[in-house]
């Protein structure tokens, strides 16, 4: 695809934010694509929601709305578009479905999947039940739909401690998350029974580099993930959901700051707060990087990768999704 002028003209706005963590050179193969998405966008009537660890060239270029999976799943319950394209992972094109079962709901990548999702399934969320008869079952919304339909209420990171808290209960089992259990427990009084999944992006991160860091950087502000293990989050200044860390950047300002989490989150995030230095050993998500400007064009014009489920699995896994969207954060 070509940038010539016209392409040039209609994307440079986009180009003049982001210019700080994309580089010149970059921008000559990504903009025609923005060009070209952006009009077919307003052609077929369609959205394209964006996670906050997608790179800057698509959370700042096409996307209509870019946030974290909670903010994504009620934007997606929102929408008069016609097709939604998720730039995301699976189980967010899913619960986008979900939101808005009578839409098309697109992903650029049918194989951009989830390690916490993939860590467990619905047979798995019907046998704890049964070992635990009574208990009610909160799932994160890294989940399949199909987990989602076994599930009493979903949560994020932003909202997990509310969540269990508004139950009300003495005891809760808690998935598929095994460090954003142990966080929840830490905030509450309520016994968690949790499952042994893991962020493969997450658990990568360790307590002697976020030491090693501060050392180096002694007026650094390190802000972690809930999915990270126990002696990261211990380590740092803050832990919060990714739209926790956006609140705690641009309300401090601190003078450096290292988010302890995907890397493409740090670039999007410097675009919006320029006068904050961010120190960027990160970890990147191999699942939200299989989503190019390429493929959602490709998916988009040809309306590839729809997200198709049974209306039972919908039914039920709506209601979960729909109480974690009532009780907010």
């Amino acid at each position: 695809m070509e940038f010539n002028q016209e392409v040039k003209k209609a994307t440079n706005h986009i180009y003049q934010k982001i210019s700080k963590v994309l580089p010149e050179i970059e921008w000559a193969s990504h903009a025609p694509y923005i060009h070209e998405i952006n009009k077919l966008k307003k052609e077929k009537n369609a959205v394209i929601l964006a996670h906050n660890y997608q790179t800057p060239e698509i959370y700042h270029g096409v996307s209509d709305f870019a946030a974290d999976s909670l903010a994504l799943a009620v934007e997606a319950s929102k929408t008069s578009a016609d097709i939604i394209v998720m730039a995301g992972v699976h189980f967010m094109a899913e619960t986008a479905k979900l939101m808005s079962p009578n839409k098309k709901v697109l992903l650029p990548d049918m194989g951009a999947g989830c390690s916490l999702s993939s860590s467990i399934t619905g047979e798995d969320v019907r046998n704890l039940k049964k070992q635990h008869p009574g208990v009610p079952v909160v799932s994160y919304v890294n989940t399949s739909a199909e987990v989602k339909a076994e599930t009493d209420v979903c949560c994020t990171s932003a909202n997990a401690v509310k969540i269990v808290k508004s139950l009300g209960v003495k005891k809760v089992i808690f998935l598929p998350d095994n460090y954003l259990a142990q966080y929840v427990a830490s905030q509450t009084d309520v016994e968690i029974i949790s499952w042994k999944g893991i962020c493969m992006v997450h658990d990568q991160f360790n307590d002697q580099e976020i030491h090693e860091i501060r050392k180096n950087n002694p007026e650094i502000k390190i802000i972690a993930h809930p999915e990270c293990p126990p002696d990261v989050i211990k380590a740092s200044d803050f832990a919060g959901s990714t739209s926790g860390m956006i609140k705690y950047v641009r309300d401090n300002q601190p003078k450096k700051v290292m988010m302890v989490t995907e890397c493409s989150m740090s670039d999007n995030i410097q675009v919006e707060n320029p006068n904050v230095e961010f120190i960027r050993p990160c970890n990147l998500c191999p699942h939200m990087k299989k989503i190019t400007l390429p493929k959602i064009l490709d998916c988009l014009k040809n309306e590839t990768g729809e997200i198709v489920m049974d209306q039972e699995t919908i039914i039920k896994a709506k209601t979960s999704v729909e109480k974690m969207a009532a009780i907010g954060r």
